[in-house]
């Protein structure tokens, strides 16, 4: 069980200090919109290579990008730990994942909530983790998609069908009041951004984020 904050909540101003926030969480998750894949943009390659000789804890990138063929390795070569790509946008999502682990990260790829996870299933042989959206991408703060959780359950289902050890992440209006649903369902990594960011302490709130995911593991 993984929290990961998204610094799509966090002061863009003082990244640095917003990084250091949360040294005791598992993984910073960094969102890259490119206003074409989705209808927002927020941060490229140049400020994750930045992010990357700063943070504490390994980094996440979630890119919500279109060509993500072309534009995801370099962020694994450039040190992310983790690269996530949309299945929505990818042309060739096989080769896409092997390059990514290539270069040294663990792959993923995420569905947006009107996508079906399985035509996909065949996937699971090329990555490291799913990423399941509670919410529409390209926003934070958005209200979490509860009837979500049947395709986390099948994602469950088909890791476990698969073997190997796969994550589920879920991204979207993960909160107190949410986190166990998603773990109930069969989720794992947890991606949470106001819910972090906007409380008092951002270390105190992983770490209740945390010990409500833990009864669940």
């Amino acid at each position: 069980m993984q929290i990961s904050p998204s610094i799509l909540s966090a002061d863009f101003a003082n990244l640095e200090a917003e990084l250091a926030a949360i040294s005791n969480a598992d993984w910073a998750h960094v969102d890259v919109m490119d206003n074409h894949f989705v209808p927002n943009l927020t941060l490229g390659l140049p400020v994750v290579e930045a992010l990357l000789k700063v943070s504490p804890i390994p980094i996440d990138c979630h890119l919500m990008i279109e060509d993500p063929d072309r534009w995801a390795p370099p962020y694994a070569e450039a040190g992310a730990k983790s690269v996530t790509f949309h299945i929505e946008a990818a042309r060739d999502p096989v080769q896409l994942a092997r390059d990514i682990r290539a270069a040294g990260a663990r792959a993923a790829f995420a569905v947006k909530p009107g996508t079906p996870f399985t035509p996909y299933e065949d996937l699971l042989a090329e990555v490291d983790m799913v990423l399941v959206m509670t919410v529409e991408p390209g926003f934070g703060g958005q209200s979490f998609m509860a009837d979500q959780m049947p395709k986390v359950r099948q994602v469950r289902e088909a890791v476990r069908r698969h073997g190997g050890e796969i994550w589920i992440q879920v991204d979207g209006g993960v909160s107190a009041s949410t986190i166990e649903q998603c773990a109930e369902a069969g989720a794992d990594v947890f991606v949470a951004g106001s819910a972090v960011y906007g409380a008092e302490s951002a270390a105190d709130a992983v770490e209740e984020l945390r010990a409500l995911v833990a009864r669940h593991g």
